[in-house]
């Protein structure tokens, strides 16, 4: 009888245990955002971005406001982040839209952010787009990392319906859309997937959670309820632009520019239209947003909830003669990234300047959570730097975009080489434009060297298997041929374009 009540006691203590570790392990609110650059109030990337709910989030946690993504681009970014490892150590450099195609063998490799955690006394839920693709789940359709997810009711929403007349299209190329819809909200997945977190939020959870919210927009198509459109006015400012600043660039890097739509636009007289539902659509995620942290704010969660908001990487409204992403250049490699953590009150309304990489959110979370980080992971805890956002930095960011094509970004400088040693060395100091290339300068050697000490001394093969997209020449595609004829098609077409608009106007378009 007496062993059976030691037996009993040393339970219900490991019960205890367990629950007090639970109560004091904190939750997090995990935000997503797709292609979302610094045109928001707190980055002060456009001077008529209107986006209160995460400018409130900003003016309470630490802004980490230059993070730059791990790669340019959808698929290899998240992977980066929600893996925790760089893309030059995964060799996962492209477009995988099904991880589950890719060979097990990498795939049994890492350890998704998600299923770490549920692995380690955690609820995991999930709504819209965490991952990459239709399949927004590592594998087992997500039963290995979500406790909950909403993705199944996303997929079933019936299409949008485009008011196009109320803006701009591209032909009859429904991604290519720039304007409101006319559909209830409800149809929407960035509206179901708010939905989902204030429901998650509003329940009572017996486990800490890891709730992750993906909001598709503002990629493409740039489609948003009309009265998003209607904040903003026809005319929209356009961006810091140098006409030829592609002409220090070396032909690896401008591979890159995706001339093309530039020319579109401009042929269509369509650039203020494209850049007006951009906003648009970056002030509906603001109010989904919105939703979401007003729920957070009346639950009983509010003070052990850590709240990590971040894009996966930037975009080009034109800069660079370039529309989107997949660029080496600091539009297309900047982020958004917001931690508020309502324990830590020294660091509210906080500005870290170092240059830091979201690769460091896997090892972040973790870190916060207590949760055990894997031996591979990559990327820097950021966990002192919301006690001392002014803390000191050695470690750049480093980005990838193709294997052998990288960008080192510290405090002040930004270092390009690309796979045939062609190179770029921007000082942000003086030049946050990147307008002038100084790989060449004789002054700034020592600092080229410096920089390029920190590229990889190791880059993974890359894993072919389950690829969907591979756009980009590297040096797995090293043939520029093609690249330089169709870049100098796109620009002879673009001169032409200008030099017709100079003789209407009477002004140079330069």
């Amino acid at each position: 009888m007496r062993i059976l009540l030691k037996i009993t006691v040393f339970i219900l203590s490991c019960v205890g245990s367990a629950y007090a570790q639970n109560a004091s392990r904190p939750n997090i609110v995990f935000i997503a955002i797709d292609d979302m650059n610094d045109w928001t109030g707190f980055l002060r990337g456009h001077e008529q971005a209107l986006t209160p709910n995460m400018d409130g989030l900003a003016a309470k946690g630490v802004s980490f406001v230059n993070a730059h993504c791990a790669a340019p681009a959808c698929s290899p970014s998240r992977n980066a982040i929600m893996l925790g490892i760089q893309p030059y150590h995964s060799g996962l450099y492209p477009f995988y839209d099904k991880y589950s195609k890719v060979d097990s063998a990498v795939r049994n490799r890492y350890v998704s952010l998600p299923a770490l955690l549920k692995a380690h006394g955690y609820h995991t839920y999930a709504s819209g787009k965490i991952h990459h693709g239709n399949e927004t789940y590592m594998r087992d359709e997500g039963r290995e990392e979500w406790t909950e997810h909403n993705f199944e009711k996303i997929r079933k929403l019936p299409d949008l319906v485009y008011d196009r007349d109320a803006g701009y299209m591209v032909g009859d190329n429904r991604k290519l859309a720039f304007c409101p819809f006319s559909s209830p909200k409800e149809y929407d997945q960035d509206y179901q997937t708010a939905l989902y977190g204030v429901k998650q939020l509003e329940r009572h959870h017996d486990k800490p959670f890891f709730l992750a919210l993906g909001f598709k927009k503002p990629h493409l198509p740039f489609v948003a309820p009309r009265e998003y459109f209607d904040m903003y006015p026809d005319s929209i400012t356009e961006p810091a632009i140098k006409a030829d600043d592609f002409k220090d660039i070396p032909w690896a890097g401008r591979t890159n520019i995706s001339l093309k739509d530039e020319v579109q636009f401009r042929k269509d007289q369509a650039w203020s239209k494209v850049r007006r539902a951009y906003l648009a659509c970056i002030s509906y995620t603001d109010a989904n947003i919105g939703k979401v942290l007003d729920a957070l704010g009346e639950s009983a969660y509010k003070d052990n909830t850590i709240v990590v908001l971040w894009s996966d990487h930037g975009y080009h409204l034109g800069e660079k003669q370039s529309f989107r992403k997949f660029s080496l250049w600091e539009e297309a490699t900047r982020s958004p990234l917001i931690i508020y953590d309502p324990r830590k009150k020294s660091g509210q309304n906080r500005v870290c300047k170092e240059a830091i990489s979201l690769t460091d959110l896997y090892r972040t979370v973790a870190g916060l959570t207590a949760t055990p980080i894997p031996e591979y992971a990559d990327g820097t805890s950021l966990v002192p730097w919301l006690d001392d956002p002014l803390r000191k930095r050695e470690q750049p960011a480093i980005i990838t975009w193709g294997r052998g094509n990288y960008a080192v970004r510290t405090k002040d400088w930004r270092y390009i080489r690309y796979f045939d040693h062609s190179e770029e060395l921007y000082d942000h100091r003086s030049d946050p434009n990147e307008w002038n290339n100084l790989a060449k300068d004789p002054n700034h050697q020592a600092k080229l060297k410096e920089l390029a000490g920190w590229l990889p001394t190791r880059e993974a093969p890359l894993v072919r298997s389950g690829i969907t997209l591979h756009n980009v020449v590297d040096a797995d595609k090293p043939d520029l041929t093609r690249g330089k004829k169709r870049w100098e098609k796109l620009r002879t077409e673009l001169r032409l374009i200008l030099e017709f608009k100079s003789r209407l106007s009477g002004k140079s378009q330069e």
